[in-house]
């Protein structure tokens, strides 16, 4: 068994607090991930990080760790004796295991346990994968290049319709290998929406801006706007303000319990025709609404 400084890997101090710890490894993730970096070593750093972060956030883990010492970096080493008594499986070998397999399996098999070499859990992991709007809504299956201890390989992915910003998935089965008899790890995927040119996600529910006409804010309209779907037909009722929300239900990222809002905004032409300019003059002759009647008016001394 070789030894590594975790520390060093996510570039932190030996007395760290675990926001610090998790702060470094979203950073090493990001700029690392295999889907991103173009680095020659982005796939052993990206490893190296989700490794060190695994043993770090973990209270236990980490304390067994730290009483590991420092044995010089990828040099094979053998835990003391007390160590291995207080932490490490009964009869385990440790010419055949990696250092977060075993530190995956602290605690197992100690105080009088009988001398067996006991199944222990293999490593769990955590990714993050950015999927668009549309594929949030309906759900897809992607093929996805993960990395970690095992090397890189592709795992086919089923992403639920549904999933929001943020969400984790728990992939059962699919992380590090169980050594001994006992269950493979899991992956955990974190959601990530990629940015959108149209549509602001709030978590299930979307958003858009839709610009209106003063005719059609006054007088009203039924107009075909955008949605994940395809264009919908939408009522806009007369009188419509700037600002004001109109909902299309069961449009938004959770079918049919979630809703697609579209916020208005009252645009008007840059530059007028001679009719247009004779019907706004007009208008403005024979209209009674003055928007600034009701405003506020200061007091005067």
């Amino acid at each position: 068994m070789k030894y590594k400084d975790y520390y060093a890997a996510l570039g932190v101090a030996k007395d760290a607090d675990l926001e610090q710890i998790k702060k470094a490894y979203r950073k090493l993730a990001r700029t690392y991930h295999p889907d991103v970096s173009k680095a020659p070593d982005a796939e052993a750093r990206f490893k190296e990080a989700a490794e060190a972060y695994a043993t770090l956030k973990n209270p236990e883990k980490r304390a067994a760790y730290d009483e590991l010492g420092q044995p010089p970096i990828g040099e094979e080493f053998v835990p003391p004796s007390q160590w291995r008594h207080e932490h490490a499986p009964e009869g385990q070998s440790f010419e055949d295991i990696d250092l977060a397999d075993l530190l995956a399996a602290m605690g197992r098999g100690r105080h009088g346990a009988p001398h067996v070499q006991q199944p222990f859990k293999g490593q769990d992991y955590e990714n993050t994968v950015q999927i668009s709007l549309e594929d949030a809504r309906k759900g897809a299956a992607l093929s996805l290049k993960l990395a970690d201890t095992a090397g890189e390989r592709t795992l086919e992915v089923t992403i639920p319709p549904g999933v929001r910003e943020g969400q984790k998935l728990r992939l059962r089965g699919k992380g590090g290998k169980g050594h001994n008899g006992g269950a493979d790890g899991d992956i955990y995927l974190h959601i990530k929406l990629a940015p959108h040119p149209v549509f602001r996600p709030d978590r299930h529910d979307l958003y858009f801006d839709l610009a209106l006409t003063p005719s059609e804010a006054a007088l009203g309209a039924e107009l075909q706007v955008p949605s994940l779907d395809g264009p919908v037909l939408l009522t806009v009722p007369p009188g419509m303000r700037s600002g004001r929300k109109l909902r299309l239900r069961g449009r938004g990222l959770l079918p049919d319990h979630s809703d697609l809002y579209a916020i208005v905004h009252i645009d008007v032409p840059t530059t007028l025709t001679e009719r247009e300019r004779e019907l706004y003059q007009e208008l403005a002759r024979v209209s009674t609404f003055n928007p600034r009647a009701t405003a506020p008016k200061e007091k005067t001394p």
